[in-house]
C-alpha cells in the first residue's frame, strides 16, 4: 500500500464511522501534503527523519507512511480495521445496494462539506459509482456557505473539467436548494434550470405550524425545477454529526398531502442515509411506498468515507417496501436526466 493511499483509507474509515472531523481531517492534510511531493521525496524523507518537519504531517501520520514504506498494513489502519470500522452499517437491504448505480446527494468544501470535489469525486468512483450529484448548499443558508449564482456558476465549470479526465464515470452538477418559507426555490430558476438535478430542503423556521409547513413543501415539490425532497422531517436523532447532546424534533406536515404532490409531480423522496437522521422515519417512508412515490437512497455526504452510508437507507428501504424499480439510484445516468428533464420514469 502506497503511503498517500492509506493515510487515505485511514481517513476513510474514520470519516464513515463519524470519528471527529478533526480526527480524519488530519489524515486527509497529510495525504494531500505528501500528494503534492516530487516522486522518490517522501521516502527519502522518512529515511531521513524529517516527514514531520512539513506543516501538515504529525507523529501520527507519519507513523503510517513509514509502515506503509516498510511493506506494512499500518498498525493504526488494521485496527481500525480489526475494530469493524469497514464492517457493513446496516443488517439488510443488500439486494438494493447492489443495484445503486449514484448518490443523489453529496456536499464538497465549496460549502459545509470537508473535501475538495475532486476528493468526493474519487471516493464516489472507488465505491463502484457510475455517477454521483454535487449538491452543495443554496446561497441564503450563510451558516454552510450556500453557493451565490456566481460561485455555483464557477463550480459548473470545475465539474466540466473534472468529467473531461473522469469518464466513463461522471459527476453531475446539482444544489441543494433551501425551500423558502413561503414554498419558493432558493436559487435563480435560471441557474436551477441549468443543473442536472435539484434537491429541495427545509433548513429553517422547521417548527412552522403544520399547515403552513404542509403549503410550503407541496409549493416546493410541486414546482418542476425540484427533482428530490431531501430530508423530509428534519429531524436529528443525536446532534449534527452523531456527537453528544440533543437531536432534533419532527417537523410536522400532512405527509399524505406532500407525498401525493410528489407522486403527482414525479418529485423523488429521499431516504436520507445519514446516521444523525435517517428521514423519513419508518412510519412516513411507509406512506410515501403507499402513496406511488420514487425515491433517492441519498448519504447526503460531508466527507469521502461518508459515501459508504448507503447500507443504511437501503436497509430502511427494504425493511418499509420500497420498490427498487422505483429508486432513482438504480437508473443509469443517461435515465436519471432524462427524468430530471422530461420527468420520463422508466418501465420495468
Amino acid at each position: 500500500m502506497e503511503p498517500v493511499e492509506a493515510l487515505e483509507r485511514v481517513a476513510f474509515l474514520l470519516e464513515r464511522t463519524l470519528a471527529p472531523p478533526y480526527r480524519a481531517g488530519a489524515f486527509r492534510t497529510a495525504a494531500q501534503v505528501l500528494g503534492a511531493l516530487p516522486d522518490g521525496e517522501v521516502a527519502e524523507r522518512a529515511a531521513a527523519g524529517t516527514l514531520e518537519s512539513l506543516k501538515g504531517v504529525g507523529p501520527k501520520t507519519a507513523q503510517v507512511v513509514r509502515e506503509a514504506l516498510a511493506g506494512e498494513v499500518p498498525a493504526y489502519l488494521e485496527h481500525l480495521e480489526s475494530e469493524g470500522a469497514a464492517a457493513p452499517l446496516a443488517e439488510g437491504g443488500e439486494r438494493l445496494r447492489a443495484l445503486l448505480r449514484g448518490d443523489c446527494h453529496l456536499h464538497s468544501d465549496w460549502s459545509d462539506g470537508g473535501s475538495p470535489v475532486e476528493e468526493m469525486g474519487r471516493a464516489a468512483i472507488a465505491l463502484g459509482h457510475e455517477w454521483a450529484v454535487l449538491t452543495d448548499h443554496s446561497p441564503r443558508l450563510t451558516v454552510a456557505r450556500g453557493l451565490s449564482p456566481e460561485r455555483l456558476r464557477e463550480q459548473l465549470a470545475v465539474v466540466a473539467e473534472l468529467n473531461a479526465r473522469w469518464a466513463p464515470f461522471r459527476l453531475l452538477t446539482g444544489i441543494e436548494c433551501d425551500i423558502l418559507a413561503d414554498g419558493s426555490l432558493d436559487q435563480e430558476p435560471e441557474l436551477l434550470d441549468e443543473l442536472d438535478l435539484v434537491v429541495v430542503s427545509v433548513h429553517s423556521k422547521l417548527r412552522m405550524d403544520a399547515p403552513a409547513m404542509t403549503r410550503r413543501m407541496v409549493a416546493a415539490v410541486s414546482n418542476p425545477l425540484a427533482d428530490v425532497l431531501g430530508h423530509c422531517t428534519g429531524r436529528l436523532l443525536t446532534a449534527r454529526g452523531g456527537g453528544p447532546g440533543r437531536g432534533r424534533p419532527e417537523s410536522q406536515f400532512d405527509a399524505e398531502a406532500v407525498f401525493a404532490a410528489c407522486a403527482a409531480s414525479g418529485t423523488a423522496v429521499e431516504i436520507n442515509s445519514r446516521p444523525e437522521r435517517r428521514d423519513p422515519p419508518r412510519r412516513l417512508l411507509r406512506e410515501a411506498v403507499a402513496a406511488g412515490t420514487l425515491f433517492a437512497v441519498d448519504t447526503d455526504a460531508h466527507a469521502p468515507g461518508q459515501l459508504d452510508w448507503q447500507d443504511i437507507g437501503c436497509a430502511r428501504a427494504e425493511e418499509c417496501g420500497v420498490p427498487a424499480d422505483r429508486v432513482v439510484n438504480t437508473w443509469s445516468a443517461g435515465t436519471l436526466l432524462d427524468w430530471t428533464r422530461n420527468r420520463r420514469v422508466p418501465r420495468p
